[in-house]
């Protein structure tokens, strides 16, 4: 079993909130989250299959993007509610297109605002899960928080 730890042991160990999960690949591998209390893209720029190294580009979101990026991620995670009850299949999940104008509409908006620009910092994280949460995805994020430092 994985360990798990309360939000309050989190916060107090120096972990920040994620919010949005875009890929995962046994690790993060896009999304939004907490650095520094702000909202950050993140991105895996050198993937490390041991997951002791892996460093990441971060970049400032808006307040106003990361908005429209947590309204996608609300969308997504609905509808894995939805799956997971066994309500609809995966034929039906927003990000094939087609299925949600909402969620096609943000993919647009939010697309240039996901590139990581030049100049974006590098840094590494460590993740720990949420105690006492058995849904993997919902909708305030998914079930993890994650503490950066600069890239050695």
């Amino acid at each position: 079993m994985t360990e798990s730890w309360s939000e309050e042991q989190l916060i107090a160990d120096g972990f920040e909130r994620v919010y949005v999960e875009s890929d995962w690949n046994g690790e993060p591998v896009t999304g939004l989250a907490d650095i520094d209390g702000k909202p950050h893209h993140f991105e895996i720029e050198r993937y490390d299959p041991t997951h002791e190294v892996s460093e990441y580009q971060v970049w400032p979101a808006s307040e106003t993007v990361a908005e429209l990026e947590r309204e996608q991620w609300a969308i997504y995670a609905r509808w894995y509610e939805r799956s997971q009850a066994g309500e609809v299949g995966h034929e039906s999940h927003p990000g094939h297109g087609g299925i949600d104008a909402r969620y096609d509409e943000l993919e647009l908006l939010l697309a240039p605002h996901r590139l990581a620009p030049d100049g974006a910092r590098r840094l590494v994280c460590e993740l720990r899960f949420i105690a006492g949460v058995d849904v993997r995805y919902r909708v305030e994020g998914p079930d993890y928080w994650l503490r950066w430092r600069p890239s050695s």
